[in-house]
Protein backbone atom coordinates (compact mmCIF):
# COMPACT_ATOMS: atom_id res chain seq x y z
CA UNK A 1 0.00 0.00 0.00
CA UNK A 2 3.04 2.28 1.06
CA UNK A 3 4.72 1.48 -2.26
CA UNK A 4 1.75 2.53 -4.38
CA UNK A 5 1.21 5.83 -2.51
CA UNK A 6 4.70 6.80 -3.14
CA UNK A 7 4.41 6.26 -6.51
CA UNK A 8 1.54 8.15 -6.86
CA UNK A 9 2.68 10.93 -4.92
CA UNK A 10 5.84 11.15 -6.21
CA UNK A 11 4.03 10.87 -10.09
CA UNK A 12 1.98 14.06 -8.91
CA UNK A 13 4.85 15.61 -7.61
CA UNK A 14 6.52 15.55 -10.81
CA UNK A 15 4.05 16.26 -13.02
CA UNK A 16 3.37 19.83 -11.20
CA UNK A 17 7.16 20.36 -11.23
CA UNK A 18 7.22 19.54 -14.87
CA UNK A 19 4.32 21.90 -15.60
CA UNK A 20 6.03 24.93 -13.54
CA UNK A 21 9.65 24.55 -14.11
CA UNK A 22 9.79 23.00 -17.45
CA UNK A 23 6.26 22.78 -19.17
CA UNK A 24 7.96 22.00 -22.31
CA UNK A 25 11.43 20.18 -24.61
CA UNK A 26 12.63 20.40 -27.71
CA UNK A 27 13.84 23.50 -30.17
CA UNK A 28 12.17 22.48 -33.49
CA UNK A 29 9.63 20.09 -32.02
CA UNK A 30 8.12 20.95 -28.27
CA UNK A 31 7.11 18.02 -26.49
CA UNK A 32 5.20 18.34 -22.97
CA UNK A 33 6.56 17.57 -20.50
CA UNK A 34 4.17 16.62 -18.06
CA UNK A 35 2.75 13.38 -19.57
CA UNK A 36 5.84 12.02 -19.45
CA UNK A 37 6.23 11.93 -16.04
CA UNK A 38 2.49 10.12 -15.92
CA UNK A 39 3.65 7.59 -18.02
CA UNK A 40 6.93 7.32 -16.05
CA UNK A 41 4.84 6.88 -13.05
CA UNK A 42 2.59 3.97 -14.67
CA UNK A 43 5.73 2.52 -15.57
CA UNK A 44 7.08 2.43 -11.74
CA UNK A 45 3.51 1.17 -10.82
CA UNK A 46 3.52 -2.16 -13.38
CA UNK A 47 7.23 -2.74 -12.14
CA UNK A 48 7.14 -2.55 -8.57
CA UNK A 49 3.92 -5.14 -8.60
CA UNK A 50 1.69 -2.60 -7.56
CA UNK A 51 -1.09 -3.40 -10.46
CA UNK A 52 0.06 -6.39 -12.90
CA UNK A 53 0.09 -5.59 -16.59
CA UNK A 54 -2.33 -8.68 -17.43
CA UNK A 55 -4.65 -6.69 -14.64
CA UNK A 56 -4.00 -3.19 -15.93
CA UNK A 57 -4.82 -3.82 -19.88
CA UNK A 58 -7.71 -6.07 -18.72
CA UNK A 59 -8.71 -2.74 -17.35
CA UNK A 60 -8.30 -0.39 -20.15
CA UNK A 61 -10.18 -2.61 -22.49
CA UNK A 62 -13.09 -4.16 -20.72
CA UNK A 63 -16.08 -3.58 -22.22
CA UNK A 64 -17.54 -1.12 -19.79
CA UNK A 65 -18.69 2.65 -19.73
CA UNK A 66 -14.96 2.64 -17.11
CA UNK A 67 -13.17 2.07 -20.48
CA UNK A 68 -10.77 5.40 -20.95
CA UNK A 69 -10.30 4.36 -24.75
CA UNK A 70 -13.82 5.10 -24.90
CA UNK A 71 -13.75 8.03 -22.68
CA UNK A 72 -10.67 9.15 -24.89
CA UNK A 73 -12.52 8.92 -28.06
CA UNK A 74 -15.23 10.89 -27.00
CA UNK A 75 -13.37 13.69 -25.37
CA UNK A 76 -11.18 14.15 -28.55
CA UNK A 77 -13.49 13.82 -31.41
CA UNK A 78 -15.73 16.44 -29.50
CA UNK A 79 -12.60 18.53 -29.35
CA UNK A 80 -11.71 18.23 -33.14
CA UNK A 81 -15.51 19.58 -33.75
CA UNK A 82 -14.65 22.37 -31.69
CA UNK A 83 -10.99 22.88 -33.30
CA UNK A 84 -12.43 23.18 -36.31
CA UNK A 85 -15.14 25.85 -36.17
CA UNK A 86 -12.23 27.87 -34.55
CA UNK A 87 -9.64 27.42 -37.40
CA UNK A 88 -12.74 28.73 -39.96
CA UNK A 89 -12.86 31.45 -38.03
CA UNK A 90 -16.33 31.44 -35.94
CA UNK A 91 -15.40 32.12 -32.41
CA UNK A 92 -13.21 35.11 -33.99
CA UNK A 93 -16.30 36.05 -36.11
CA UNK A 94 -18.11 36.16 -32.75
CA UNK A 95 -15.78 38.08 -30.87
CA UNK A 96 -15.98 40.67 -33.26
CA UNK A 97 -19.78 41.14 -32.89
CA UNK A 98 -19.58 40.89 -29.46
CA UNK A 99 -17.04 43.65 -29.52
CA UNK A 100 -19.41 46.01 -31.99
CA UNK A 101 -22.15 45.49 -30.18
CA UNK A 102 -20.89 47.05 -26.72
CA UNK A 103 -19.97 50.29 -28.21
CA UNK A 104 -17.63 52.19 -25.83
CA UNK A 105 -19.18 50.71 -22.66
CA UNK A 106 -16.59 48.34 -21.07
CA UNK A 107 -20.17 46.82 -19.09
CA UNK A 108 -21.54 45.91 -21.54
CA UNK A 109 -18.68 44.34 -23.05
CA UNK A 110 -17.72 42.43 -20.28
CA UNK A 111 -21.77 41.09 -19.69
CA UNK A 112 -21.45 40.37 -23.34
CA UNK A 113 -18.17 38.18 -23.60
CA UNK A 114 -19.30 36.29 -20.25
CA UNK A 115 -22.41 35.45 -21.75
CA UNK A 116 -21.21 34.39 -25.48
CA UNK A 117 -17.91 32.27 -23.18
CA UNK A 118 -20.49 30.69 -21.57
CA UNK A 119 -22.83 29.50 -24.46
CA UNK A 120 -20.34 28.57 -26.89
CA UNK A 121 -18.64 26.33 -23.69
CA UNK A 122 -21.37 24.78 -23.06
CA UNK A 123 -22.08 23.17 -26.43
CA UNK A 124 -18.01 22.75 -27.36
CA UNK A 125 -15.13 22.96 -24.70
CA UNK A 126 -13.87 25.01 -21.95
CA UNK A 127 -9.94 24.28 -23.58
CA UNK A 128 -11.19 25.41 -26.86
CA UNK A 129 -12.66 28.83 -25.85
CA UNK A 130 -9.58 29.71 -24.30
CA UNK A 131 -7.38 29.21 -26.53
CA UNK A 132 -9.50 30.87 -29.27
CA UNK A 133 -11.01 34.09 -27.08
CA UNK A 134 -7.23 34.68 -25.08
CA UNK A 135 -5.49 36.48 -27.92
CA UNK A 136 -8.49 37.90 -28.73
CA UNK A 137 -8.96 40.14 -26.17
CA UNK A 138 -5.25 40.71 -25.50
CA UNK A 139 -5.57 41.92 -28.61
CA UNK A 140 -8.07 44.34 -28.78
CA UNK A 141 -7.22 45.86 -24.75
CA UNK A 142 -4.11 46.17 -26.17
CA UNK A 143 -5.43 48.69 -29.01
CA UNK A 144 -7.88 50.23 -26.62
CA UNK A 145 -5.39 50.85 -24.10
CA UNK A 146 -7.80 49.23 -21.47
CA UNK A 147 -6.83 46.46 -18.84
CA UNK A 148 -7.48 43.11 -20.03
CA UNK A 149 -7.80 41.53 -16.93
CA UNK A 150 -11.51 42.03 -16.28
CA UNK A 151 -12.06 40.27 -19.22
CA UNK A 152 -9.61 37.37 -19.19
CA UNK A 153 -11.23 36.70 -15.94
CA UNK A 154 -14.56 36.98 -17.00
CA UNK A 155 -13.41 34.74 -20.11
CA UNK A 156 -11.64 31.78 -17.82
CA UNK A 157 -14.21 31.64 -15.30
CA UNK A 158 -17.15 31.38 -17.80
CA UNK A 159 -15.78 28.69 -19.68
CA UNK A 160 -14.71 26.74 -16.65
CA UNK A 161 -17.99 27.70 -14.71
CA UNK A 162 -20.46 26.99 -17.65
CA UNK A 163 -18.40 23.48 -18.81
CA UNK A 164 -20.18 21.73 -15.97
CA UNK A 165 -23.52 22.26 -17.92
CA UNK A 166 -22.47 19.59 -20.27
CA UNK A 167 -20.93 16.35 -20.30
CA UNK A 168 -18.64 17.42 -23.19
CA UNK A 169 -17.56 20.52 -21.88
CA UNK A 170 -14.96 19.36 -19.74
CA UNK A 171 -13.10 15.65 -20.08
CA UNK A 172 -13.28 15.81 -16.38
CA UNK A 173 -17.25 15.80 -16.96
CA UNK A 174 -16.84 12.85 -19.40
CA UNK A 175 -14.34 10.83 -17.61
CA UNK A 176 -16.69 10.87 -14.44
CA UNK A 177 -20.12 10.86 -16.01
CA UNK A 178 -19.44 7.84 -18.57
CA UNK A 179 -17.95 5.31 -15.46
CA UNK A 180 -20.86 5.32 -13.79
CA UNK A 181 -22.97 5.05 -16.67
CA UNK A 182 -24.69 8.45 -16.59
CA UNK A 183 -26.42 9.36 -20.18
CA UNK A 184 -26.59 13.18 -21.75
CA UNK A 185 -29.55 13.62 -21.09
CA UNK A 186 -29.63 12.59 -17.52
CA UNK A 187 -26.44 14.71 -16.94
CA UNK A 188 -27.50 17.71 -18.11
CA UNK A 189 -31.07 17.70 -16.16
CA UNK A 190 -29.42 17.58 -12.76
CA UNK A 191 -26.43 19.69 -13.31
CA UNK A 192 -28.59 22.09 -15.24
CA UNK A 193 -29.65 24.71 -12.10
CA UNK A 194 -26.13 23.96 -9.98
CA UNK A 195 -24.59 25.09 -13.49
CA UNK A 196 -26.38 27.98 -13.85
CA UNK A 197 -26.30 28.86 -9.85
CA UNK A 198 -22.65 28.82 -10.06
CA UNK A 199 -22.26 30.49 -13.69
CA UNK A 200 -24.57 33.55 -11.98
CA UNK A 201 -22.71 33.91 -8.44
CA UNK A 202 -19.37 33.67 -10.40
CA UNK A 203 -20.42 36.74 -12.70
CA UNK A 204 -21.67 38.96 -10.04
CA UNK A 205 -18.91 38.15 -8.01
CA UNK A 206 -16.35 39.07 -10.85
CA UNK A 207 -18.30 42.44 -11.72
CA UNK A 208 -17.92 43.27 -7.57
CA UNK A 209 -14.10 42.52 -8.24
CA UNK A 210 -13.75 44.58 -11.08
CA UNK A 211 -16.07 47.15 -11.08
CA UNK A 212 -13.81 50.37 -10.83
CA UNK A 213 -11.81 49.30 -14.07
CA UNK A 214 -15.38 48.73 -16.26
CA UNK A 215 -16.56 52.20 -15.28
CA UNK A 216 -14.08 53.84 -17.35
CA UNK A 217 -14.63 54.13 -21.00
CA UNK A 218 -13.06 53.01 -23.42
CA UNK A 219 -12.43 53.92 -27.28
CA UNK A 220 -12.52 51.43 -30.20
CA UNK A 221 -14.70 49.70 -32.84
CA UNK A 222 -15.08 45.69 -33.34
CA UNK A 223 -14.06 44.93 -36.84
CA UNK A 224 -15.83 41.80 -37.72
CA UNK A 225 -13.48 39.03 -38.50
CA UNK A 226 -14.16 37.93 -42.09
CA UNK A 227 -15.31 34.35 -42.86
CA UNK A 228 -13.79 32.86 -45.83
CA UNK A 229 -15.41 29.22 -46.67
CA UNK A 230 -18.71 30.03 -45.49
CA UNK A 231 -19.90 26.06 -46.65
CA UNK A 232 -17.46 24.61 -45.11
CA UNK A 233 -18.35 26.42 -41.90
CA UNK A 234 -21.96 25.27 -42.03
CA UNK A 235 -20.73 22.10 -42.64
CA UNK A 236 -19.09 22.04 -39.32
CA UNK A 237 -21.80 23.83 -37.49
CA UNK A 238 -24.13 21.01 -38.96
CA UNK A 239 -21.86 18.22 -37.56
CA UNK A 240 -21.01 20.05 -34.25
CA UNK A 241 -25.14 20.29 -34.00
CA UNK A 242 -26.59 16.84 -34.96
CA UNK A 243 -23.75 15.15 -32.90
CA UNK A 244 -25.12 17.23 -29.74
CA UNK A 245 -28.26 16.06 -30.41
CA UNK A 246 -27.78 12.44 -30.75
CA UNK A 247 -25.46 12.19 -27.87
CA UNK A 248 -28.72 14.06 -25.97
CA UNK A 249 -31.39 11.51 -27.39
CA UNK A 250 -28.21 8.45 -27.75
CA UNK A 251 -29.13 6.92 -24.16
CA UNK A 252 -33.15 6.13 -25.63
CA UNK A 253 -31.77 4.31 -28.26
CA UNK A 254 -28.81 2.74 -26.33
CA UNK A 255 -26.21 4.87 -28.76
CA UNK A 256 -23.27 4.43 -26.88
CA UNK A 257 -21.63 8.70 -26.45
CA UNK A 258 -17.91 7.80 -28.15
CA UNK A 259 -19.29 6.10 -31.08
CA UNK A 260 -21.75 8.99 -32.17
CA UNK A 261 -18.73 11.68 -31.79
CA UNK A 262 -16.34 9.34 -33.42
CA UNK A 263 -19.07 8.89 -36.08
CA UNK A 264 -19.09 12.68 -36.19
CA UNK A 265 -15.58 13.01 -36.48
CA UNK A 266 -15.17 10.67 -39.58
CA UNK A 267 -18.11 12.23 -41.26
CA UNK A 268 -16.55 15.08 -40.98
CA UNK A 269 -13.15 14.51 -41.96
CA UNK A 270 -14.88 12.79 -45.15
CA UNK A 271 -16.55 15.87 -45.92
CA UNK A 272 -13.27 18.06 -46.04
CA UNK A 273 -11.43 15.50 -47.75
CA UNK A 274 -14.45 15.75 -50.43
CA UNK A 275 -14.50 19.25 -50.66
CA UNK A 276 -10.83 19.24 -51.03
CA UNK A 277 -11.30 17.06 -53.63
CA UNK A 278 -13.81 18.85 -55.81
CA UNK A 279 -11.85 22.47 -55.17
CA UNK A 280 -8.48 20.48 -56.13
CA UNK A 281 -6.80 21.70 -53.30
CA UNK A 282 -5.30 20.43 -50.21
CA UNK A 283 -7.27 19.93 -46.98
CA UNK A 284 -5.44 22.40 -44.79
CA UNK A 285 -7.39 23.39 -42.44
CA UNK A 286 -8.34 20.04 -41.44
CA UNK A 287 -4.88 19.37 -41.54
CA UNK A 288 -4.24 21.95 -38.89
CA UNK A 289 -7.24 21.19 -37.15
CA UNK A 290 -6.16 17.48 -36.53
CA UNK A 291 -2.58 19.12 -35.65
CA UNK A 292 -4.08 21.12 -32.98
CA UNK A 293 -6.10 18.04 -31.06
CA UNK A 294 -4.55 17.33 -27.69
CA UNK A 295 -3.40 14.05 -29.00
CA UNK A 296 -1.11 14.26 -25.55
CA UNK A 297 -4.00 13.04 -23.65
CA UNK A 298 -3.99 9.97 -24.54
CA UNK A 299 -0.60 8.83 -22.93
CA UNK A 300 -1.47 10.92 -20.04
CA UNK A 301 -5.37 9.77 -19.14
CA UNK A 302 -3.63 6.22 -19.87
CA UNK A 303 -0.82 6.78 -17.63
CA UNK A 304 -2.84 8.38 -14.64
CA UNK A 305 -5.54 5.38 -15.15
CA UNK A 306 -3.17 2.97 -14.42
CA UNK A 307 -1.69 5.04 -11.09
CA UNK A 308 -4.85 5.00 -9.72
CA UNK A 309 -5.17 1.49 -10.70
CA UNK A 310 -2.08 0.20 -8.51
CA UNK A 311 -3.51 2.63 -5.55
CA UNK A 312 -6.98 0.69 -6.12
CA UNK A 313 -5.48 -2.61 -6.29
CA UNK A 314 -3.59 -2.07 -2.95
CA UNK A 315 -6.78 -0.86 -0.63
CA UNK A 316 -6.01 2.93 -0.57
CA UNK A 317 -8.65 4.15 -2.27
CA UNK A 318 -11.06 1.72 -0.37
CA UNK A 319 -9.32 3.62 2.92
CA UNK A 320 -10.34 6.98 1.73
CA UNK A 321 -13.77 5.54 0.41
CA UNK A 322 -14.12 4.18 4.02
CA UNK A 323 -13.01 7.75 5.86
CA UNK A 324 -15.60 10.13 3.66
CA UNK A 325 -18.26 7.11 4.12
CA UNK A 326 -21.83 7.47 2.84
CA UNK A 327 -23.78 10.72 4.85
CA UNK A 328 -22.58 14.23 3.30
CA UNK A 329 -21.23 13.12 0.51
CA UNK A 330 -22.06 16.39 -1.66
CA UNK A 331 -19.59 18.74 0.77
CA UNK A 332 -17.34 16.05 1.36
CA UNK A 333 -16.68 14.78 -2.48
CA UNK A 334 -17.12 18.56 -3.49
CA UNK A 335 -15.12 20.47 -1.52
CA UNK A 336 -12.21 18.04 -1.40
CA UNK A 337 -11.91 17.18 -4.94
CA UNK A 338 -11.87 21.17 -5.57
CA UNK A 339 -9.12 21.46 -3.37
CA UNK A 340 -7.31 18.19 -4.51
CA UNK A 341 -7.28 18.61 -7.93
CA UNK A 342 -5.25 22.34 -7.33
CA UNK A 343 -2.44 19.57 -5.73
CA UNK A 344 -2.69 16.84 -8.52
CA UNK A 345 -4.32 18.60 -11.12
CA UNK A 346 -8.29 17.90 -11.90
CA UNK A 347 -8.00 15.15 -14.30
CA UNK A 348 -5.57 12.73 -11.90
CA UNK A 349 -8.34 13.56 -9.53
CA UNK A 350 -10.87 13.16 -11.12
CA UNK A 351 -9.30 9.31 -12.46
CA UNK A 352 -8.89 9.16 -8.45
CA UNK A 353 -12.31 9.65 -7.33
CA UNK A 354 -13.98 7.54 -9.36
CA UNK A 355 -11.85 4.82 -7.55
CA UNK A 356 -12.91 6.51 -4.19
CA UNK A 357 -16.36 6.41 -5.26
CA UNK A 358 -17.00 3.27 -6.84
CA UNK A 359 -18.32 1.50 -3.21
CA UNK A 360 -20.63 3.65 -2.80
CA UNK A 361 -24.35 2.89 -4.19
CA UNK A 362 -27.62 4.89 -4.61
CA UNK A 363 -27.99 8.29 -4.05
CA UNK A 364 -24.58 8.38 -2.04
CA UNK A 365 -22.62 7.54 -5.50
CA UNK A 366 -25.06 9.96 -7.90
CA UNK A 367 -24.46 12.20 -5.16
CA UNK A 368 -20.75 12.40 -5.02
CA UNK A 369 -20.23 11.55 -8.90
CA UNK A 370 -22.05 15.00 -9.40
CA UNK A 371 -20.51 16.71 -6.78
CA UNK A 372 -17.10 15.58 -8.13
CA UNK A 373 -17.76 16.63 -11.47
CA UNK A 374 -18.31 20.26 -9.68
CA UNK A 375 -15.57 20.34 -7.74
CA UNK A 376 -13.23 19.42 -10.95
CA UNK A 377 -14.50 22.30 -13.19
CA UNK A 378 -14.74 25.27 -10.21
CA UNK A 379 -11.20 23.80 -9.17
CA UNK A 380 -9.94 24.78 -12.07
CA UNK A 381 -9.88 28.57 -10.93
CA UNK A 382 -8.31 28.26 -7.28
CA UNK A 383 -4.41 28.08 -9.19
CA UNK A 384 -2.81 27.60 -12.41
CA UNK A 385 -2.21 23.79 -11.80
CA UNK A 386 -6.06 22.90 -11.09
CA UNK A 387 -6.66 22.39 -15.21
CA UNK A 388 -4.72 21.87 -18.11
CA UNK A 389 -6.67 24.72 -19.06
CA UNK A 390 -4.90 27.44 -16.28
CA UNK A 391 -1.77 25.85 -18.05
CA UNK A 392 -2.53 26.83 -21.40
CA UNK A 393 -3.72 30.11 -20.18
CA UNK A 394 -0.67 31.43 -18.13
CA UNK A 395 1.26 30.60 -21.35
CA UNK A 396 -1.03 32.42 -23.64
CA UNK A 397 -0.58 35.38 -21.21
CA UNK A 398 3.25 35.11 -21.35
CA UNK A 399 3.53 35.52 -24.69
CA UNK A 400 1.16 38.68 -24.11
CA UNK A 401 4.05 39.72 -21.66
CA UNK A 402 0.59 39.62 -19.13
CA UNK A 403 1.30 38.27 -15.42
CA UNK A 404 -1.25 36.43 -14.10
CA UNK A 405 0.39 34.86 -11.02
CA UNK A 406 -0.68 32.19 -8.18
CA UNK A 407 -1.61 35.07 -6.32
CA UNK A 408 -3.74 36.61 -8.93
CA UNK A 409 -5.11 33.09 -9.09
CA UNK A 410 -6.27 33.19 -5.67
CA UNK A 411 -7.92 36.17 -5.97
CA UNK A 412 -10.35 34.85 -8.04
CA UNK A 413 -9.78 31.74 -6.15
CA UNK A 414 -11.26 32.93 -2.87
CA UNK A 415 -13.35 35.92 -3.98
CA UNK A 416 -15.29 34.24 -7.22
CA UNK A 417 -14.86 30.17 -7.43
CA UNK A 418 -15.09 29.83 -3.32
CA UNK A 419 -18.82 31.29 -3.94
CA UNK A 420 -19.35 30.18 -6.70
CA UNK A 421 -18.76 26.14 -5.43
CA UNK A 422 -20.65 26.75 -2.46
CA UNK A 423 -23.78 28.21 -4.56
CA UNK A 424 -23.25 25.06 -6.60
CA UNK A 425 -23.28 22.27 -4.31
CA UNK A 426 -25.94 23.67 -2.56
CA UNK A 427 -28.66 23.84 -4.84
CA UNK A 428 -26.83 20.05 -6.36
CA UNK A 429 -28.01 19.06 -2.48
CA UNK A 430 -31.37 20.70 -2.30
CA UNK A 431 -31.79 18.78 -6.07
Amino acid sequence: MFLAIAIAVITCGGIIAAILIKPQIGRRIKLDTYWMIALLGAILTVLFGCVSPAKAWEAMTADTAINPFKILVLFLSMTVLSVFLDEMGFFRYLAGVTLKRAGGSQKKLFLYLYVIVSVLTVFTSNDIIILSFTPFICYFARSAKISPVPYLAAEFVGANTWSMALIIGNPTNIYLATTYGIGFAEYAAKMFLPTVAAGVVAFFMLFLVYRKELALPMHASGELFRIEDKFSLVVGLFHLGICTVLLAVGSYFSLPMWLVALFAVISLIIWNLGIAIRRKRPPRVLAKCLMRAPWVLIPFVLSMFVVILGLNEQGVTQAISDFFGTEGTVLKYGTTSFLVANVINNIPMSVFYCSIAEPLAGEALTAAVYATVIGSNLGALLTPIGALAGIMWSNILKQFSLKFGYLDFLKIGVTVAVPALAASLGVLYLL
